[in-house]
């Protein structure tokens, strides 16, 4: 070996704490970074491969049959912008009954002849595309399991006509649930009602903007009125990332602090070796080592702990993408996403560059000390540094070792400010950590939407071993229930509520239509803008029905599927990141004309002041036992698999945060206790006792900690600001004040109280170091 590396590996081995610093700090920036990097690439991969290879359409845009025809539409396709065209085909939403049980829920089937090349290649998973009438194509992402051969019928058409599922299918812009050949739509038509399907490619479709631009030249030439729904691109492609893109915003923010904290201390530990090492240094020089070498080393000694940190950050980044990624996997099902290589090839050489950097930079400084300066220079700092704070804190009323670690930290700043800075950022992850498990607290609060103290159920579906049974249970009476309940002893307020599906003009798939019998506006429901509902025909709906639909609050839409068409008029935008957001809330009354399937009841009880729960429960479930039904204490569960990974990762990244931020003071503290080995031998010979002199220690990080925990919790409450609204975002949630100012000031002292519990932390081990020390050993140390 030669004589750069054995000084490389000494100074390694002998600042076994500088390297655990610098190893976990780097570990942790690159831990966040490889995770939040993978998912930022991975999170538009398969659905961005999927619609390149598809061709999958910009726009689909659903027009009234009886009120444009099918000439018209064709020559939309000619637009200005329009850079290919399918369509028109005939549409009709029905709801078919399988021979395999189960719910009854309504679709869009759509009349294609073929798959279709140049716009929205619909892409054929199993079996073969329809031939003749009498046979269905089921796409793999409708509501009803798709199966080969299964039968559906649809006894609420004329003829009642039945047909065989021949294919499963997959539509990378979700234009269809189901698609027969267009002989076929005719008998799947109810008088009066059906559409036609357009879909467009534009020449530039980049943006929300341009794609309503290419959606209104289109139909300029139509009749107004005709287009009765659209679905743009953009808003698949954004349900598609919704698993993964909840994750990037939140650990694209550990990741920077990682970052900046790895920046940190790499600068001081390198800066402070060279401190410590100044005799050290002019020795190297002494003995031939040229300024190149001596920067080599100190770069080195800072380079080798980061690589290790990095190749074990590279390993954790991949463990916690696992079950972040086996989620991303489930949007189409045939793919298996891994982290890209680039990925971590790009992480490891900027976050080694930035510590090549870093220390460069520090260790700059030990390549232009003169050899005889560096030789003549020892360990300790300044005699005179920090006098006045000393005698200052000699004149308060404090012991003497108190005042004494009081007055420390103006011995040496520089170091005070970087123990400070890292206990700042430390105090910030826990500040957002605590902050986002509140707010992710408060949506799933939102997702429950149960205040109520008791809740009856809506039965379930019978289940056995191969599936749905072929039958529902037999379901109570939603009437009777509701007499039960209002003659219970002890009911304040009560209300049920009911579930339907429906479709949307425009979108594919089903939307949950929940219905209220009873003032509903108590049980938890959480406005983002608007009104809750207050008579029949209003509805409201959460934001990313918004989205889809591309209405907002004051539109109208209408909801099919049901016996008969309702229009309702939207008031309200609720946070509800339920069934992806595709719901509408509204009064049972308007429902009356469609004849709603009230099998899937539910009912919501608020108790009277001072009634037991127990004893409620108990009472009414002896009324209830006839009719079939069970009430239950409490509201509905929100539990989240999603939301227990974030809270996993953030506590497991805000731990690796604080750890190096306690480091960091260990660091520091140590290099000064060392430092000042023989004053506190000096000390000891004048009597004092090593509980005063862990006292002293301790003190000497007391305002720095207090200070850092101070200014760092305005940064976490920031921080948090920041990330969060962006994280809903990412899922398409608008997010109200109550989930986003969570922080109170009843709990904000304690956290600002952190920053000094992490520096007496890493305080602690110098400190009983320096208690144990021997005093003529001390005194003997130059």
């Amino acid at each position: 070996m030669s004589a750069l590396g054995k000084v490389v590996r000494s100074g390694v081995g002998r600042r076994r704490v500088q390297t655990l610093v610098i190893g976990l700090a780097t570990m942790m920036a690159v831990a966040a970074s490889v995770l939040g990097g993978s998912l930022l690439v991975v999170s538009g991969a398969p659905f961005e491969d999927a619609f390149a290879k598809q061709h999958g359409a910009h726009l689909s845009v659903q027009f009234d049959a009886g009120e444009v025809s099918a000439g018209q539409l064709s020559k939309t396709k000619d637009t200005e912008g329009v850079s290919g065209g399918a369509g028109p085909f005939r549409t009709a939403t029905v709801t078919p009954r399988s021979d395999g049980a189960g719910p009854e829920w309504p679709m869009t089937v759509v009349g294609r002849s073929g798959p279709g090349r140049a716009v929205d290649e619909v892409a054929l998973l199993d079996g073969r595309w329809p031939a003749q009438p009498g046979e269905i194509v089921l796409s793999a992402d409708a509501a009803l399991l798709p199966t080969m051969g299964m039968k559906l019928a649809f006894p609420g058409l004329p003829g009642a006509p039945t047909l065989t599922v021949v294919g499963v299918a997959r539509s990378v812009t979700r234009t269809a649930d189901a698609w027969v050949v267009p002989s076929q739509m005719p008998a799947l038509t109810a008088p009066g009602s059906g559409g036609y399907q357009m879909l467009y490619r534009f020449t530039d479709a980049s943006t929300t903007a341009r794609v309503t631009a290419g959606g209104k030249a289109v139909t300029r030439s139509l009749p107004p009125g005709t287009a009765v729904g659209e679905q743009s691109w953009l808003t698949v492609k954004k349900n598609a990332e919704r698993d993964t893109a909840l994750y990037v915003p939140f650990l694209i923010a550990f990741g920077v602090l990682g970052l900046v904290m790895s920046v940190l201390v790499v600068g001081n530990v390198v800066a402070s070796a060279v401190g410590t090492a100044t005799r050290r240094i002019g020795i190297l020089k002494a003995v031939g080592f040229t300024p190149a070498q001596v920067v080599r080393a100190y770069m080195g000694q800072a380079l080798i702990p980061a690589a290790v940190g990095t190749a074990l950050g590279v390993l954790a980044g991949h463990l916690l993408a696992v079950p972040v990624l086996a989620e991303a996997e489930e949007v189409y099902g045939t793919s298996s996403l891994t982290i890209a290589p680039w990925v971590d090839l790009a992480v490891i050489a900027g976050v080694l560059g930035l510590v090549a950097a870093t220390a460069w930079v520090s260790a700059w400084r030990a390549g232009r000390l003169r050899t005889v300066d560096a030789l003549a220079v020892g360990p300790t700092a300044s005699a005179g540094r920090g006098r006045w704070a000393a005698r200052l804190a000699g004149r308060l009323p404090l012991p003497q070792p108190v005042a004494l670690g009081l007055a420390r930290p103006f011995a040496r700043p520089a170091r005070a400010l970087a123990m400070g800075t890292a206990i700042l950022f430390g105090a910030a992850a826990v500040t957002f950590t605590v902050g986002m498990g509140a707010s992710l607290g408060q949506v799933m609060k939102a997702k429950a939407h149960d205040a109520a103290d008791v809740t009856v159920p809506a039965p379930l579906p019978d289940f056995g071993p191969q599936g749905p049974a072929p039958q529902r249970r037999t379901a109570a009476d939603p009437a009777a229930v509701a007499a039960a309940v209002e003659a219970a002893t002890g009911t304040g307020k009560h209300y049920s509520a009911t579930t339907v599906r429906a479709t949307v003009s425009g979108l594919t798939g089903t939307v949950d239509v929940i219905a209220f019998t009873g003032d509903a506006s108590w049980g938890g429901y959480t406005m983002v803008s608007g009104r809750w509902i207050d008579k029949p025909g209003e509805a409201a709906v959460p934001t990313p029905f918004l989205a889809a639909t591309g209405t907002r609050v004051g539109d109208s839409v209408t909801l099919n599927g049901l016996a008969e068409p309702v229009t309702v008029r939207i008031v309200g935008e609720v946070l509800d990141p339920r069934n992806d957001g595709m719901q509408v809330f509204t009064d049972a009354s308007t429902l009356t004309a469609a004849h709603p399937d009230l099998t899937e009841t539910s009912h919501h009880i608020a108790l009277t002041s001072g009634t037991d729960v127990t004893g409620y429960v108990d009472a009414l479930n002896k009324d209830l036992a006839p009719l079939g039904a069970t009430a239950r204490a409490g509201g509905s569960d929100a539990s989240s698999d999603q939301v227990l990974t974030l809270n996993a990762l953030s506590a497991i990244l805000t731990l690796m945060l604080v750890a190096v931020a306690a480091l960091g003071v260990l660091n520091g503290v140590l290099l000064d206790t060392r430092e000042r080995v023989r004053e506190i031998g000096v000390h000891k010979a004048l009597g004092m006792t090593p509980r005063q002199t862990v006292a002293m220690v301790l003190t000497s990080v007391v305002m720095t900690g207090l200070i850092a925990g101070a200014l760092g919790v305005p940064l976490g409450v920031a921080l948090h600001g920041r990330v969060i609204p962006a994280m809903g975002d990412s899922v398409g949630l608008r997010l109200p004040d109550s989930v986003i100012a969570v922080h109170h000031a009843a709990e904000l002292l304690p956290l600002a109280l952190g920053g000094l519990l992490i520096a007496v932390l890493g305080a602690l081990l110098p400190a009983g170091w320096a208690a144990g020390s021997r005093t003529a050993t001390a005194l003997r140390t130059e």
